[in-house]
């Protein structure tokens, strides 16, 4: 190869640059002159675009979420603390699922209708395009059906972890979290009781006592879902009583699919832990007992019938028979006969003047014969039950009834059209017409007319629209009467009670949250100086995950490296994905 020639050769790279140019130290002293070109900013874009992230977005805590539950009060519960826990890491519930971003379901498996929407809701979400979390005893009875594969799931006990799940669903990730909680290898009753939650009506709190039941009824599939017993410990209940007060609740429901064995787990009872709640309401507001099958109130009637004329309590019990037949229930494999069922109502409606009893009847239960729905209509007529619950009966796919011989389809129809006709033959409130009573205003009625509030006795009564009476003990004449209601004309110049405990949360507000957290939310400020205890009991992946949120709403980034704050995010992606599937 020849040699390169060249007249004058360069002893060193920088002789390229010539005389006249200009040195470096001149170039940056001349960026003095420079004037920078101004863009003309959409300023009201860019706070659109600040406050509203674009749907795809895949940061976590910043999407909408619709929430919808089917089912019992315990289902509700669970809904209110999904909301809670969701609304505390910064999502927006929204009740509008045209524009949530993501589906959260909390379905009941008790009757098909129920399982019915909650599939076609699946289905909805789908033909949306939105991102969709299921819950509540139908993924947990049956997560292998086919309408739900592919889809997170959070098991009725794992509610604690709802924002792990949805987090993950948002990202693109499907999660099934299916577990039971336990303590040294004992079941517990669930989530805890003091997790953050946003009660549908801010002046009604429901308290789960306990999860599961001891029963094994031959065409339930609840008990698929929720388990065996496992009941919460009196102090942990009392606690969240008293906490529910000082946020302005004014009536306490008592939930569980059998509060009659709450406590058989435990070493206590029913009557054990309701003298304890009775202790800490204040006047002016109210307990309301929940759902207990006979079997389990029958060794307690005296306790309890001191405890239903307590003024504090409403005089008021759920307990269900499904039918008057003694071949049927050993059928349902019900553990109690007819006659314990009316010696438990008899004997409260001489203990409790006025008590009111509500109960289930199932119509068209396998081997149900004509005399067996005659004995049932028989039972129906003669104790005239102001609140009757009437369930034409449905098999349940995996449950022992779904397997017997069935009663035809227009039979169970025409049984349960028969039963209806008489519960609406008689009118269980006329006799109260011209009474005075105190009641308590807790709600708006359906068609926004009244307010509804509850006597002694839990018997609805409305009342006039006075913003004044929401929450209050009001004395009112009745005046009117319905199927289901009275209506109630205040007393003139009469006393409207304050219950003696705070203002009610604001419907939507975060219940639980210590005052240090809710003042981090709405300063949209959190340090790690500042970072609030609960967050360090939580596992590594959320307080790295945490962490770095925390440091992006300081300006973190400015004095954190970009890889530093890369690798926090992999770490806490990592550990939650291998935490996750164990």
């Amino acid at each position: 190869m020849p040699a390169a020639s060249c007249d004058s050769p360069l002893e060193d790279i920088e002789d390229i640059v010539s005389r006249e140019d200009s040195k470096p130290r001149d170039r940056y002293f001349s960026r003095k002159s420079i004037v920078p070109k101004v863009r003309i900013r959409n300023t009201q874009k860019c706070l659109q675009e600040e406050d509203d992230p674009p749907n795809d977005s895949t940061i976590p805590g910043i999407q909408k979420i619709w929430i919808r539950t089917w089912g019992c009060s315990h289902n509700n519960s669970d809904g209110e603390y999904m909301a809670g826990q969701l609304a505390a890491y910064g999502y927006k519930i929204t009740e509008n699922p045209s524009e949530a971003d993501l589906w959260l379901l909390n379905s009941c498996t008790v009757k098909n209708p129920a399982e019915d929407h909650f599939r076609n809701s699946i289905k909805k979400a789908q033909e949306e395009d939105k991102k969709v979390v299921l819950a509540g005893c139908v993924p947990q009875a049956q997560p292998r059906q086919d309408y739900l594969k592919g889809l997170s799931i959070i098991g009725v006990q794992q509610i604690d972890r709802v924002v792990e799940v949805v987090e993950e669903t948002i990202k693109g990730h499907s999660v099934r979290l299916l577990g039971q909680k336990k303590s040294n290898g004992k079941r517990l009753g669930g989530a805890r009781l003091d997790l953050p939650k946003i009660r549908k009506n801010p002046l009604i709190e429901i308290i789960s006592i306990n999860t599961g039941c001891l029963n094994a009824c031959t065409y339930c599939k609840t008990k698929h879902a929720r388990g065996n017993l496992a009941s919460y410990p009196i102090d942990e209940l009392v606690d969240r009583a008293k906490q529910s007060f000082q946020e302005g609740v004014c009536e306490i429901w008592l939930t569980s699919e059998d509060t009659g064995a709450y406590g058989r787990d435990i070493g206590t009872d029913l009557p054990t832990l309701l003298w304890k709640l009775v202790e800490v309401i204040p006047e002016g507001a109210m307990l309301r007992v929940g759902m207990t099958n006979p079997p389990y109130i029958l060794e307690h009637l005296e306790e309890m019938a001191k405890i239903l004329n307590h003024p504090r309590v409403y005089a008021f019990l759920h307990i269900p028979v499904q039918s008057a037949s003694d071949s049927v229930l050993m059928e349902m494999k019900r553990e109690y006969c007819v006659a314990d069922f009316k010696q438990v109502v008899d004997f409260l409606k001489e203990k409790v003047p006025g008590i009111t009893i509500a109960t289930d009847i199932i119509c068209g239960f396998p081997g149900e014969t004509d005399q067996d729905f005659q004995d049932t209509m028989k039972l129906v007529e003669d104790y005239k039950f102001p609140s009757l619950f009437i369930n034409q009966f449905y098999p349940r796919p995996g449950t022992p009834a779904a397997k017997m011989q069935q009663v035809p389809a227009h039979v169970k129809k025409q049984r349960t059209k028969d039963l209806s006709q008489l519960f609406h033959s008689y009118n269980p409130y006329d006799h109260k017409i011209g009474e005075r009573q105190q009641v308590l205003v807790t709600e708006e009625s359906f068609d926004s007319k009244f307010y509804v509030a509850h006597n002694q006795f839990y018997e609805q009564v409305l009342v006039p629209k006075n913003p004044m009476f929401m929450g209050k003990m009001v004395e009112v004449d009745i005046y009117e009467s319905g199927k289901h209601f009275m209506k109630g004309q205040p007393v003139s110049n009469a006393k409207v009670y304050t219950p003696s405990i705070n203002k009610p949360l604001a419907k939507g507000e975060v219940s639980g949250l210590t005052e240090e957290f809710r003042h981090m939310l709405e300063n949209g400020s959190r340090t790690k100086g500042n970072m609030p205890a609960e967050t360090l009991d939580e596992p590594l992946g959320s307080r790295i995950g945490l962490w770095v949120l925390w440091a992006l709403q300081d300006g973190g980034l400015k004095t954190l490296s970009v890889g530093l704050v890369l690798l926090a995010l992999l770490i806490a992606f990592f550990y939650k994905v291998e935490h996750t599937t164990k």
